[in-house]
């Protein structure tokens, strides 16, 4: 087992969550064909690991990967990192729904614990003292009843939702004009127009945001809307409606598309008469092509040192090696995975 890099001979570096192969700081591995390289982080390129050192390695970074909340995938490639540092690299097919899943259900459900929490825990503390200190107890419990009032109004109408578009100044919004926020389809890149008001209660004007203002205004819009989260069947709900569009960008661009069939109270076109999950799913589809957008640089130089690197091991691989390895690396391969063409 080498720890310097074959190329530019600097340090590898090590890592404690591999137990099979404790050596690099970023790990490549492609499960269909039984490959793993160490990607030296000085020079960037891929070093190949001796064929009987992968398998218990490939197999490991596999459950890793799939265990990682903190990950993207483009067609090809799956960038992660483990919260200890160590990065990998997997080679194959998107793991989409339960990256979804993995993502988004605890933030969701954490955001609705939450929820659940203000609620009954202010509704409490004014019953408490009605049960516990009777006719005194009445007034306190109807003074704290008013406080819970008080408190949702407070918590309904403050301008909580902030965002600044191009033009540098700021908007600021609650979450019941938040909840009027309008959107259209669009045909530029970002592919919907998002319309907000202007008021206190209801929206007596419209202001149009495009392009990357309306990115700006729906990232900051939608968490607002979705503050009471979901269940753990309302985000699969959600999981499951990215998965029919096949993308999460489709599922944007298809939604803004149809948003105007979305009635409540006989307004067409707002965001508070779209269904819960689909709300959650515009959420997680926005946020995935913000992250795609960010480490797209680094995915696309990921696919093109894979392409490289996989020759060269197709090479090594065969190279020196018995009529038999062939038959080795089928025998240890996973269970129904065969390389692509």
């Amino acid at each position: 087992m080498y720890t310097t890099c074959m190329f530019c001979k600097a340090s590898l570096g090590a890592n404690e969550v591999v137990e099979a192969f404790p050596v690099g700081r970023r790990l490549a591995f492609d499960a269909a064909r039984g490959r793993l390289w160490v990607v030296c982080r000085s020079c960037q390129r891929w070093n190949l690991t001796p064929l009987e050192e992968r398998w218990e390695a490939v197999e490991a970074c596999e459950k890793l990967f799939r265990g990682t909340r903190i990950r993207t995938s483009s067609e090809n490639i799956g960038l992660a990192r483990h919260a200890e540092g160590l990065e990998l690299v997997r080679i194959g097919t998107p793991l989409r729904p339960e990256f979804a899943a993995w993502r988004y259900g605890d933030q969701f459900g954490q955001r609705r614990r939450r929820a659940i929490v203000y609620s009954t825990g202010l509704f409490a503390a004014a019953a408490g003292g009605w049960v516990l200190m009777g006719t005194a107890g009445a007034l306190a419990g109807g003074l704290g009843l008013s406080v819970v009032g008080y408190a949702n109004l407070w918590k309904t109408f403050r301008r909580s939702v902030r965002f600044r578009p191009s033009d540098g100044r700021l908007r600021r919004m609650n979450e019941l004009i938040a909840l009027q926020t309008l959107i259209r389809s669009d045909d530029d890149e970002v592919g919907f127009l998002v319309g907000t008001g202007r008021g206190f209660a209801r929206s007596r004007e419209t202001e149009w945001f495009a392009g990357e203002d309306a990115r700006r205004a729906i990232n900051a819009i939608l968490p607002a809307v979705n503050s009471e989260g979901g269940s753990s069947k309302m985000v699969q709900a959600a999981v499951s409606e990215i998965e029919t569009h096949g993308h999460p960008e489709r599922l944007v661009r298809q939604t803004a598309e149809k948003w105007r069939e979305y009635r409540h109270r006989g307004r067409s076109g707002l965001l508070s008469g779209v269904p819960h999950h689909t709300r959650l799913a515009f959420e997680m589809a926005l946020h995935e092509e913000e992250e795609r957008r960010a480490l797209e640089g680094e995915l696309w130089r990921l696919e093109q040192a894979w392409r490289e690197a996989e020759e060269i091991a197709a090479i090594a691989d065969d190279l020196l090696l018995p009529e038999s390895a062939s038959s080795f690396v089928d025998r240890h391969r996973p269970q129904g995975k065969r390389p692509a063409e």
